[in-house]
């Protein structure tokens, strides 16, 4: 009788809002909680860390590859079907993955779990930007974008709560609760939209399946294999080759994956832009700065996750309050400013003296905590203002898909540039008739320097591509 009540209630939307958030909760979670339990993983199934890595890389793959895809389907039948049955999906595989009896069983269920993310990050923003009006847009995107945060924080904490005392199925198994709760909050509080039937893009979802795909896969194992192997120069072709094919479809097709008009708005193009170029200095801290706690400072492992922790935990604190104000004064300001925050925090991050400063770095962190919280928010809500309500989920699969591709960028081109940048620094300093470790140490810094140092010009990147577009620009009919 109560959910009856609700459908006249003006608090509604706020109950659409949490509901929605737990689907996202639950994919920051598994983002971040997996990692922790890889090793007890390749203990239980006698396997090899290859093997086990695939499990990670697998969800992230499908994740990726798909969001634009889903994105489309729910514009096409609806948002709301797609989210209930991508939190469906999400809730079983959670179930087989815990039931797993050897690794490639794990692996494919890990794919199953991936599908039904996908389908969840997807059409999210596009719920929220459909229940809420233009006044409170912002600010119920803030608190979205805490959700997640908070998931990304928790994630090891929980995981290694789970592990430790329930064992590596736990991080799955823990999920199957909160799924049929947030499935069954759905189903009852969020209403059913109907979307707009056209002749799917088969070719256009394919192409751009496997465009981001060998994109994401070269990425992410290029330092590994060697990016001048054959396999990475292969997959990067077959990137490119698949991207060509995915525009040709996209300009000739009656009812395409993405109107590629969309991209002569400049606020939607410069906004996604900027959100890839977000993550990717995000990612760059988050990837090196634990080496450096735990291999330079010695510091003990539960103490660099909550040193990390002060990062995403900022960023949840100011998101609500951006989006809030960006509903009134728009997005520009505040993106550049957030954008500046953080280059001015990793620039100040590549000095030794801040290196050396547990406080200080504390400070640079809470810094980038408080631009990504002023950058998420009102950057978000532009995308989904500047794209018809007809293609509202292709606006939400663009914003993770941005997401994705600019984390995974961040690991990939921090890990090659460090790499590279030691190994030219030990080669200078073995002249110098220093001890192993005072090579080793000498030239882990001045490499995460020179790293952070790439990672501030990004941000400045940021800033400047923050501060071209308009504030606002007109939506394509």
């Amino acid at each position: 009788m109560y959910m009856l009540n609700l459908n006249n209630s003006p608090y509604r939307k706020w109950f659409i809002l949490v509901s929605v958030s737990l689907g996202m909760l639950m994919c920051s979670l598994d983002a971040t909680i997996v990692n922790i339990s890889l090793p007890q993983i390749t203990q239980y199934f006698h396997t090899s860390m290859a093997n086990v890595e695939w499990i990670v890389m697998i969800y992230l793959l499908f994740i990726s590859s798909s969001l634009l895809t889903f994105g489309r389907l729910g514009d096409m039948y609806g948002h709301k079907p797609l989210y209930l049955i991508g939190f469906a999906i999400f809730t079983i595989a959670s179930a087989l993955n815990g039931m797993s009896y050897s690794i490639h069983y794990l692996i494919t269920f890990r794919a199953l779990q991936a599908i039904g993310g996908g389908m969840l990050m997807a059409v999210s923003q596009a719920i929220i930007a459909a229940t809420f009006d233009v006044s409170q847009r912002g600010r119920a995107i803030g608190m979205n974008a805490v959700i997640v945060s908070l998931g990304l924080a928790m994630g090891p904490t929980i995981g290694g709560i789970l592990v430790s005392k329930f064992g590596w199925q736990a991080i799955f198994l823990v999920n199957i609760p909160v799924g049929i709760i947030g499935t069954l909050a759905v189903a009852l509080i969020v209403p059913y939209k109907k979307g707009t039937p056209q002749k799917f893009d088969y070719l256009g979802a394919l192409s751009s399946f496997i465009f981001l795909s060998t994109f994401l896969l070269g990425l992410s194992y290029g330092q590994d294999w060697g990016w001048d192997s054959l396999s990475i120069l292969a997959l990067f072709s077959a990137s490119i080759i698949t991207f060509l094919v995915f525009i040709l479809v996209e300009k000739n097709h009656s009812y395409p994956m993405i109107q590629l008009v969309l991209f002569k708005n400049r606020l939607f193009s410069a906004a996604n832009f900027a959100a890839m170029l977000n993550y990717f200095t995000q990612y760059i801290i988050i990837f090196l700065m634990p080496f450096y706690l735990l291999n330079l400072v010695h510091m003990k492992a539960s103490d660099a996750g909550l040193l990390m922790g002060v990062f995403p935990l900022t960023a949840a604190i100011v998101a609500p309050f951006s989006g809030t104000i960006s509903d009134r004064i728009g997005s520009r300001f505040l993106t550049s400013l957030g954008m500046g925050s953080i280059g001015l925090a990793i620039f100040m991050l590549s000095t030794t003296n801040v290196l050396s400063n547990t406080p200080l770095i504390v400070v640079c962190l809470a810094l980038v905590g408080v631009g990504t919280g002023l950058f998420v928010s009102p950057n978000n809500a532009a995308i989904m203002a500047s794209v018809p309500k007809s293609m509202q989920g292709i606006g939400s699969g663009m914003i993770a898909t941005m997401r994705t591709i600019g984390q995974v960028m961040g690991v990939a081109v921090s890990g090659a540039v460090f790499s590279n940048r030691q190994a030219v620094y030990m080669t200078v300093l073995k002249i110098e008739n220093l001890s192993i470790s005072q090579i080793n140490n000498q030239s882990f810094i001045w490499a995460i320097r020179d790293t952070y140092l790439v990672a501030g010009t990004i941000a400045l990147l940021g800033v400047i591509v923050c501060l071209v577009r308009s504030n606002n620009s007109p939506v394509l009919k």
